[in-house]
């Protein structure tokens, strides 16, 4: 991995020290109820598989598609899942920096110190995260001798049990339907992508040229940081706060990052929302409490669970990924609704077929765009 005189610029053994010591303990089971969890998510997983195909039409019946597997894991487990696929997906700016700091005065001492302090910030962060993602489909995971990939080139589905416990017990529903019903969500996601082979390498390519595009001097990094420290601190008169209402991450962009983001954004917009929708459709058939579990959970995701986790989710942009549930379901649901789900998947045909961020706003310029007579896109049909 990327290094300096056998430093690395990133400490991930840090990163995974950190974020274990500080997660939270799961709720309290005993052994065999555990065991159950563990047996009853597995055989949801497999049932979501065919719930989901079939309601989607994705992948046609008797289709070959790569195969990823589903793994129940733990907080420690997604954690480490977790840093194995930002150590990947961040290797080649990583490089670039290596590259700009190796000839600078004192690069390798920087580097030991900044590995560090990145590998307790990523721990932090990582520990905050941990205790509240129910589920995860990692795109870019590198398979591992405890953490296995797709026999594709990667990919793997993370159900995170305790978390799943938690929220079943704290939203008081039927743990068999809620288990399901978080399942089917996370089906789709892994139905995307193995039904949709150009999809990883269009993601991962505009989240390289995000990378890309990472202002490299430190200084104006740090100015960058303290512009948004005080936004948010309150520091700059009303008059010059334009920048209010976004996150952290947000506004230490910069011009040709913000552009490459909206792309990103209507992209998950269209993932999570896609799920979303998936998971309502097929809910009522196969899970009975579905409408009180919506209903509840709803609840839970515009609220959080306090005042500091509002502020966290707030700053690291959480909350956009809030609206992106909402917008895109509504996307998903007014695009079927004028065009039916066949006429909706058209979505998946190629990166040209993928809604902006403008069109998920306003869901039929896409049905114009994509299905007008005579494009490029309807004599394809």
């Amino acid at each position: 991995m990327t290094s300096i005189g056998g430093v690395e610029m990133v400490d991930w053994n840090l990163a995974v020290a950190t974020a274990t010591r500080l997660v939270r303990p799961g709720p309290e089971v005993s052994r065999d109820e555990a065991r159950a969890v563990v047996a009853e998510l597995r055989r949801h997983a497999r049932t979501s598989e065919r719930h989901v195909r079939g309601f989607t039409r994705m992948i046609p019946e008797g289709t070959g598609v790569p195969d990823t597997p589903v793994l129940v894991v733990d907080r420690i487990g997604w954690i480490k899942a977790n840093v194995a696929g930002f150590r990947e997906l961040l290797g080649p700016l990583l490089g670039k920096m290596q590259d700009r700091r190796a000839g600078a005065p004192g690069g390798a001492v920087l580097g030991a110190v900044g590995g560090k302090v990145t590998g307790v910030e990523l721990g932090m962060l990582l520990s905050f995260l941990a205790s509240r993602v129910l589920g995860q489909y990692e795109t870019f995971a590198p398979a591992g001798r405890d953490l296995p990939g797709s026999t594709a080139g990667g990919g793997r589905l993370l159900l995170v049990a305790p978390n799943i416990v938690h929220v079943e017990r704290e939203l008081d529903v039927r743990p068999h339907d809620f288990r399901l019903w978080v399942c089917l969500h996370e089906e789709t996601h892994r139905t995307q992508f193995t039904a949709v082979p150009w999809l990883r390498d269009h993601l991962e390519g505009e989240i390289q040229t995000f990378l890309g595009a990472t202002e490299m001097d430190p200084v104006a990094i740090l100015e960058r940081l303290r512009e948004a420290a005080q936004s948010f601190a309150g520091a700059r008169p009303d008059s010059e706060r334009g920048e209010e209402g976004r996150s952290l991450v947000e506004l230490v962009q910069t011009p040709e990052q913000r552009e490459v983001l909206g792309r990103l954004t209507a992209v998950m917009s269209l993932l999570e929302g896609h799920a979303d929708y998936v998971m309502d459709g097929v809910g009522p058939e196969v899970v009975p409490s579905v409408a009180e579990i919506r209903e509840k959970f709803q609840q839970r995701r515009a609220s959080g669970a306090g005042r500091l986790d509002a502020t966290l989710r707030k700053l690291l942009g959480l909350d956009a990924k809030l609206r992106q549930y909402r917008d895109g379901e509504h996307f998903v649901r007014a695009v079927v609704g004028q065009v039916g789900m066949d006429g909706f998947n058209r979505v998946w045909t190629s990166p040209n077929t993928l809604p902006t961020k403008a069109e998920i706003a306003k869901p039929a310029d896409w049905v114009a765009r994509v299905h007008r007579k005579g494009s490029e896109f309807a004599e394809e049909e």
